[in-house]
C-alpha cells in the first residue's frame, strides 16, 4: 500500500525521538510505500484534491533518516490513507488545511486523524467533553472571571487554547505580586481566550501522556517529569520522560475516551493526564512512541501500523 504522511519539513524533524518517524519506519518495514507532503502543497481544482508529494525512503540511521524521490503530482484519494501529522500552531492555515483534506475524504480519500476531528477537538478545550475526569476549570476572555478563579482556587494554571509544548504556561497563586501582568499577559488584556485550571500537585510525579490508537490504550504511558523549579512537564520545557504502566485511573479515563475518540475519526490520541485528571487530549500530532518503545519494549508505531493498514484495508 501506498501511504502520505502531511508534515514538517523533513530536515526539523529530529529522527532519534519523532513519532512521525517511527511510524514511517513501522510501515516501511511491513512492506508499503511512503510519500510526503507539506501543508502547503495541497491543492483543490475542479472538484478535486490533489498534492506535491514525493516519494521517501526511510532509513535507519537517525542522522541521515530519509532519502527523497523526485516531486509527483497525485491525487490524495490514490494514496491508501493520508496521515495527517503536521505540528500545530492550529492556526488559519491549519485549518485551511483540513479543509482540503476534508474535500479529499469527499473524494474517497481516508485521512487519519480525520480532519473534521482535528477541528473539534481543540486540544485544551476538548476536555469540555469529558468534564467528569477534569479538576476546577474556567475557559473565558474576562480578566475580571480569571482573577476570581484564581482566588477561588488559591493556585491555578493558566494558559492559551493554541499552544504546544508548555509554551506560555504559567502558574499563578492568589499571593503572586505578578498574577496582574501574568494574567493580562496570557490573555492579552482581555482579547484572547484563556484557560484556567486548578494547580494538580500531582505535576511533581510526572504529566502523564497516554496513547489511544485505534480506541485503544497502549498499555503504558510516558510520566513527563518537570525539571527542578519548573512546573511544566513537557519534554520541551526540559521534562524527563518515564514510561510506567497505566494505572486504574489511567485506564477508566482511556476506556471511557477511546471509543467515542475512535468513532469521531481519531487514530492517533495523546490523553494528557496529571494525577487523577485528564488535562488535554491532543489530536495533531501525538507524541511519545519512541521514548516509550525505548523504555518498555512495547512497540507502538508498530502498533499504529497495524492499525492504520487494517482501516486501510476496509476492516
Amino acid at each position: 500500500m501506498d501511504f502520505a504522511f502531511v508534515l514538517d519539513p523533513l530536515p526539523l524533524l529530529k529522527a532519534y525521538k519523532d513519532s512521525s518517524v517511527a511510524m514511517m519506519r513501522a510501515l516501511r518495514d511491513r512492506g508499503h510505500a511512503l510519500w510526503w507532503l507539506g501543508q502547503g502543497n495541497i491543492r483543490w481544482e475542479q472538484g478535486v484534491t490533489r498534492a506535491r508529494v514525493r516519494r521517501l525512503e526511510v532509513r535507519d540511521d537517525d542522522h541521515d533518516w530519509y532519502r527523497e524521490g523526485r516531486e509527483e503530482v497525485r491525487r490524495l484519494a490514490d494514496f491508501a490513507a493520508v496521515v495527517m501529522r503536521k505540528d500545530p500552531p492550529f492556526d488559519m492555515e491549519y485549518v485551511y488545511s483540513t479543509y482540503l483534506l476534508e474535500a479529499a475524504e469527499r473524494e474517497g480519500a481516508r485521512v487519519f486523524n480525520g480532519p473534521r476531528a482535528i477541528r473539534d477537538h481543540n486540544e485544551k478545550l476538548a476536555i469540555a467533553k469529558f468534564a467528569q475526569f477534569t479538576a476546577p476549570t474556567l475557559v473565558t476572555r474576562d480578566t475580571d472571571e480569571l482573577q476570581a478563579f484564581v482566588d477561588a482556587q488559591g493556585d491555578a494554571i493558566v494558559k492559551p487554547l493554541d499552544g504546544m509544548g508548555g509554551a506560555s504556561v504559567f502558574r499563578v497563586r492568589a499571593d503572586d505580586p505578578n498574577r496582574n501582568v501574568i494574567l493580562e499577559t496570557v490573555g492579552r488584556e482581555g482579547e484572547r481566550t484563556v484557560m484556567a485550571q486548578r494547580y494538580i500537585p500531582e505535576i511533581a510525579h510526572g504529566d502523564k501522556r497516554v496513547l489511544l490508537i485505534a480506541g485503544e490504550p497502549v498499555p503504558y504511558a510516558l510520566a513527563r517529569i518537570p525539571k527542578a523549579g519548573e512546573t511544566r512537564g513537557n519534554l520541551a520545557a526540559g521534562g524527563k520522560g518515564v514510561a510506567r504502566p497505566l494505572d486504574e485511573r489511567d485506564l477508566a479515563i482511556a476506556r471511557a475516551l477511546g471509543p467515542a475518540l475512535w468513532a469521531e475519526g481519531l487514530l492517533v490520541v495523546g490523553l494528557d493526564v496529571i494525577g487523577p485528571y485528564l488535562t488535554e487530549v491532543n489530536v495533531t500530532s501525538p507524541t511519545c512512541f519512541v521514548e516509550i518503545a525505548q523504555q518498555t519494549g512495547f512497540d507502538v508505531a508498530g502498533r499504529f501500523a497495524d492499525a492504520l493498514v487494517a482501516r486501510a484495508a476496509g476492516k
